[in-house]
């Protein structure tokens, strides 16, 4: 395959990747992390960025260490699962979520970003 073709081909299947793990990481929180954005509230934006930011990480080093397009979709779907199921335990160790993102507690936000930026860069490395 061109390059070119193969740059666009890994750039649009990662974009559409994104907006799966966005669709679903805001469907498992318990709290409407657009809904607060709109409102400026500055914890869940940054919560939100941290595991977007984290999730991007496994998908560069999916890209970077597949060879063919089903093990780099195989990778980021691996990966997406894994950085699910680290948010799902975090919130229940930190029960108090909800309720601190709510009050845009801006530490626990970025607590919450800090953990999934950490489980991303783990997760990317181990797929190498």
């Amino acid at each position: 395959m061109h390059p070119v073709a193969n740059y666009v081909l890994h750039l649009l299947l990662s974009g559409v990747l994104l907006l799966v793990f966005f669709f679903i990481y805001t469907r498992l929180t318990p709290f409407n992390e657009v809904l607060l954005i709109r409102q400026g509230n500055t914890a869940a934006a940054v919560s939100l960025a941290g595991a977007m930011t984290g999730f991007s990480l496994t998908i560069a080093s999916s890209i970077f260490h597949s060879n063919a397009y089903p093990d780099f979709l195989a990778w980021a779907a691996g990966a997406m699962l894994v950085q699910i199921i680290a948010y799902r335990v975090t919130t229940t160790l930190l029960s108090m979520s909800k309720e601190q993102i709510e009050a845009n507690n801006t530490a626990f936000g970025t607590l919450l970003a800090s953990i999934s930026l950490s489980i991303g860069a783990i997760n990317a490395a181990c797929i190498a």
